[in-house]
């Protein structure tokens, strides 16, 4: 994509999006079709808060808003949430009919009736549909993924709710979609990116059944879908609605459903998002009373704040201590439970089968307890299908990763043609046609980061200068091994005491630097890192673009510590050494701003500013022109 100017979300995340949230999906409904009741969600959402080894679990997206024994009372997550202070992603179930997205706005109006400000200071945002555009692709109608809405019945549903919401307690709260990358990537599905404030993306790697998805691919797997959301979004934020890997249930091409599995998918993605991210994990628990296959619950059959594996992130601290009531069997160790792990088709012996908040059916399908093909929530995730496959733009082209997490990072990137594949539905009176995508060819390489131990001369691509001596430099380009920045977070001397939060795009003027954090994996320990810089033409530009005015170049430094989403200009940690300056930027170059050992096992954090009277904004992106900031090693 290419946008015509650019749109940092620094300015939207230090407003509505600045605190950054995390949770489950939670349906409606129980695996044997019983409705969740208030006590129900208030026994979940308080062992989410104390589940051990986590902190941070406040949030909850729901599916519907309509109670699952009735035909449109609210939801009793509601007052659930009110009682025990959740955040709450409101969903309205979209694909089946008017009436009954009818009544979805109107449970929607009772609630707002009914609990009036105390209901609107826990909503961080209004879902509008879930996987409608997916449902009616070829893919979706394939594995029976129930009714679909097409693009134009989503942007008028989406405006009834702004309308609903209008000049009430919930007036101003952000309004969006869910769906797959495939359907946001579909420019015949833009109008519902353009009426969105937000989108909220699925991505499941286990259900990649045409690519190489075994758990060693999950990650890139997954943050090249996460990168494709964000390539077409225009600056959106770009919430993370749905993921996880299953316990049990059946093999999926190399995806293998297991204890160790789960465990090593919520290191490698669930640690690097959790806190930079607003991400809703799938989820806490969906095997009660029965466990649905795949199963993908953190927990078991019986509730308890003791999960079936390890989610403690390096770094993290311990989560409140857990009741005597909910106690539970010790949480077994990485070793016990990478050697313990089950089998694809058996479930876990913990707490009985395992499983995620199941309310019976396809996970972000809510049911409202009617017949079988009624929407369900919260159970087994709609399969992202042969086609959902993801193509790849390096790693998360946005802010990701667990401030206290140092992960070893695998990319796969895939360069992707992008082909239409029509289907024609009907909407109203209306035949119309949508597209789907394919992609092409894939490369792997192995991603890693960044150290800054001496520092020498820059160097162009162009031919500016010769390559440092005294010491080895990687290359100033991707062709190896290499990171992305996990984090960025613009800096403005001019608004001195604002967190700007996290930022797509990198930005140096006269007022503003941005801070670059880069994990370094303990594998790097013995190996060579160059902090690069890649600048190129705009012509070669397809999924970025930059504004430029000005002239002068940048100055780097080193922080004595990384940043978080709320760094603001007063409270960035202090420089701790000046890496270098690039007297003069311009397009069509790479430049290599310092080399050294790599930190290994650690977080760093980059500044870059301006000098002269440069003013540069650029979306930090790859695809297929890398732009921006870099750690190359060697």
């Amino acid at each position: 994509m290419r946008t015509s100017s650019l749109v940092s979300l620094a300015g939207a995340f230090s407003t509505t999006y600045a605190q950054v949230y995390q949770g489950f999906n939670y349906g409606s409904l129980f695996t044997n079709g019983a409705p969740v009741t208030r006590q129900d969600f208030e026994d979940r959402f308080n062992t989410a808060r104390q589940l051990q080894g986590t902190s941070g679990f406040t949030s909850a997206r729901l599916f519907t808003m309509i109670q699952g024994d009735t035909p449109n009372s609210p939801i009793e997550a509601i007052p659930a949430a009110i009682a025990t202070n959740t955040q709450l992603l409101l969903g309205l179930f979209l694909s089946n009919t008017d009436e009954q997205f009818e009544n979805e706005q109107t449970a929607l109006r009772a609630a707002i009736s009914q609990y009036g400000q105390d209901f609107a200071d826990r909503v961080i945002g209004i879902s509008v549909g879930s996987e409608d555009l997916y449902r009616i692709s070829p893919t979706g109608i394939e594995n029976l993924s129930n009714p679909g809405e097409g693009p134009d019945a989503v942007v008028r549903r989406i405006n009834a709710v702004r309308s609903t919401i209008s000049g009430t307690v919930l007036s101003g709260k952000p309004v969006g979609h869910v769906d797959t990358w495939t359907a946001y990537v579909n420019s015949s599905n833009n109008a519902v990116i353009e009426a969105c404030d937000f989108l909220g993306t699925d991505a499941y790697p286990y259900f990649q059944n045409t690519q190489a998805n075994s758990i060693e691919n999950g990650e890139s797997l997954f943050f090249d879908a996460y990168n494709a959301t964000v390539s077409v979004a225009g600056g959106r934020p770009v919430w993370i609605t749905e993921t996880g890997w299953p316990v049990s249930g059946s093999t999926q091409n190399q995806a293998v459903p297991s204890l160790e599995n789960a465990q090593t998918y919520w290191d490698r993605v669930g640690c690097r998002v959790f806190g930079n991210i607003n991400t809703f994990w799938f989820t806490l628990q969906d095997a009660f009373p029965t466990s649905p296959s795949p199963s993908f619950g953190v927990v078991g059959t019986t509730l308890s704040t003791t999960p079936l594996y390890d989610l403690s992130c390096p770094g993290d601290s311990p989560s409140p201590p857990p009741s005597s009531s909910s106690s539970a069997p010790p949480i077994p160790s990485r070793e016990a439970t990478s050697s313990g792990a089950t089998e694809p088709s058996s479930a876990p012996s913990t707490g009985g089968t395992p499983g995620a908040p199941s309310t019976g059916g396809t996970p972000d399908t809510p049911s409202t307890g009617e017949a079988p093909d009624a929407p369900s929530i919260g159970e087994t995730p709609d399969a992202p299908s042969p086609d959902q496959s993801t193509p790849s733009v390096e790693n998360p082209s946005g802010p990701v990763g667990n401030p206290n997490t140092v992960p070893t990072t695998k990319t796969i990137m895939t360069y992707t043609t992008i082909t239409t594949c029509p289907v024609t539905y009907t909407e109203g009176a209306e035949t119309k046609t949508s597209m789907t995508t394919s992609v092409v060819s894939v490369t792997s390489t192995h991603g890693t980061a960044l150290a800054a131990g001496t520092t020498t001369p820059a160097t162009g691509s162009g031919g500016a200068s010769s390559p440092p001596s005294g010491g080895q430099s990687c290359p100033a380009d991707l062709s190896g091994d290499f990171e992305f920045p996990h984090l960025i977070v613009p800096v403005d001397k001019e608004h001195p005491d604002a967190a700007a939060g996290t930022s797509f795009n990198g930005h140096f003027s006269s007022s503003i630097s941005s801070i670059f954090n880069f994990d370094f994996p303990p594998s790097l320990a013995g190996r060579t890192c160059s902090l690069i810089f890649l600048f190129p033409t705009r012509e070669t530009l397809q999924t970025s673009d930059f504004s430029l005015s000005g002239s002068g170049g940048i100055e780097v430094t080193r922080l004595d510590g990384p940043a978080t989403e709320q760094t603001t200009f007063n409270n960035q940690p202090p420089v701790n050494v000046t890496v270098n300056t690039i007297p003069d930027v311009q397009p069509g170059n790479s430049y290599t701003i310092g080399s050294g050992g790599c930190f290994a096992g650690t977080r760093s954090a980059y500044k870059v500013s301006a000098t002269g009277s440069l003013d540069l904004d650029y979306f930090q992106d790859y695809n297929p022109a890398p732009i921006g900031l870099y750690i190359s090693v060697c």
